[in-house]
């Protein structure tokens, strides 16, 4: 039996500062094609190549993972400043109105740090510009030196709702996890229930309150040794379970919210 394809949203990149690429990162793709069972399939993030029905009769699921840009402020209503950084308009214009149609027909999804902020902005939340700004928050971002593996490093806890849905699924109230990211939820949009929390308050999971399917999504990055993380793996395993009763025919897919 063929497997499911799960659609990868992919980024924008200019090669050598003069040549316009769209890529993913390979740890996307290894956690969705090893641990998910799925069959990887990177997307550029362009609407001028695809419609969004095309995309949602192509794959049974989407991951949308992190990225240099950040959704466009002028989506939940505010102006650009310099410190909402930089942006993708076109890769704002296919993965809103995506999210939007897999939460209402059950599609699942996969929300990964920008992912996370884009399924919040998507049901109508904002975002703040720069989380090691405000009172009290720590600095989230990738550190700027170092090898994937110290920039990856585990080193940041995330509590869960006791009883909620990351908790039942981690089987843990209190996970350990990395931390590589600049903004953050301000106000959470209809519908968005976040289930996990940084020490220092920062929303760190979510899920989308009676959608149909699997909305699942983190502010952090999963990906990273998802085959071997005791946090990572649940989540994709999850995940590719949801895309595989979607591609059988289940409706809603597998996993509830409830």
């Amino acid at each position: 039996m063929a497997r499911p394809v799960v659609g990868i949203i992919g980024n924008r990149y200019l090669l050598n500062d003069e040549y316009p690429a769209h890529a993913g990162g390979t740890m996307n793709c290894e956690a969705v094609a090893e641990v998910s069972g799925a069959m990887p399939l990177l997307i550029p993030a362009d609407p001028r190549y695809f419609t969004v029905a095309e995309l949602m009769e192509t794959c049974a699921g989407f991951v949308f993972p992190g990225g240099r840009p950040n959704v466009h402020p002028e989506e939940y209503g505010e102006a650009e400043t310099e410190a909402h950084g930089q942006f993708d308009r076109n890769r704002d214009a296919i993965t809103l109105p995506l999210i939007r149609e897999c939460v209402a027909t059950g599609q699942p999804i996969l929300g990964i740090c920008l992912g996370f902020q884009e399924v919040n902005v998507a049901m109508g939340g904002s975002l703040y510009p720069e989380i090691r700004e405000l009172p009290g928050r720590e600095n989230h971002r990738m550190p700027p030196d170092g090898t994937l593996e110290e920039k990856f490093e585990i080193r940041q806890r995330v509590s869960f709702t006791d009883g909620g849905v990351f908790h039942r699924l981690m089987g843990a109230s209190k996970v350990m996890t990395n931390t590589l990211h600049g903004q953050g939820i301000r106000t959470a949009g209809q519908r968005i229930v976040v289930d996990g929390w940084a020490d220092d308050g920062t929303p760190e999971a979510l899920y989308v309150d009676g959608a149909p399917g699997f909305t699942l999504s983190v502010q952090w990055h999963p990906e990273w040794q998802a085959a071997t993380d005791p946090v990572s793996r649940p989540l994709f395993e999850a995940f590719g379970e949801a895309v595989r009763a979607w591609a059988a025919g289940d409706r809603p897919a597998a996993l509830r919210t409830a």
